[in-house]
């Protein structure tokens, strides 16, 4: 079983109790499926969740170079010198990001409001960035935008390989086809 979830701003992605804090157990009621990989509680989007043990890892594992692509919204408006170093690679200190598909984009269509909004300031522009990226680091998207002098304001996943977030709002599910994620 493969599950397609728009996870919401602030929820934990996992099923035990949190005390004060929503799970994912709050939105899916299916027993015995657990997430492929993670999605920080802060960032929003698509999270895929299976019963299966080998497919999970599949997933998840950067070694499987399935694609992820996010919507970010940053801090002022990109340079291409700063999109082009997203492109090659970002040092990041720790490791060297891979290559990845860097654009900017107009906001999503069909995007829903965030619950609490992003802060709103008027003397600073905000842009959105597509981002395709085949590794998932903690935290990678964040790091490599703020690298590059434009600090993510919101991160939304996209899509994981061809399965997206099309028809689902935010808390919702459903179950998708796994050949789906090539």
């Amino acid at each position: 079983m493969l599950i397609a979830l728009n996870k919401p701003f602030g929820v934990i992605s996992k099923f035990s109790p949190e005390p004060g804090r929503r799970t994912l157990a709050d939105y899916v009621p299916v027993r015995n499926v657990y997430p492929a990989g993670r999605l920080d509680t802060d960032s929003e989007g698509l999270l895929l969740l299976t019963d299966d043990g080998a497919l999970q890892a599949r997933i998840a594992n950067p070694r499987h170079k399935l694609a992820k692509t996010y919507w970010a919204q940053v801090e002022g408006v990109p340079t291409e010198e700063a999109l082009e170093a997203l492109r090659v690679g970002v040092d990041l200190g720790d490791f060297v990001t891979k290559p990845a598909v860097a654009r900017l984009i107009a906001e999503p269509r069909d995007l829903w409001p965030r619950d609490p909004p992003i802060r709103y300031r008027a003397t600073i522009p905000t842009a959105w960035l597509e981002l395709t990226l085949r590794e998932g680091k903690n935290r990678q998207v964040r790091r490599m935008t703020a690298r590059v002098g434009f600090p993510t304001l919101r991160l939304v996943r996209a899509a994981i390989g061809s399965i997206d977030l099309t028809g689902l709002a935010p808390g919702a599910w459903r179950e998708v086809d796994a050949e789906n994620l090539s």
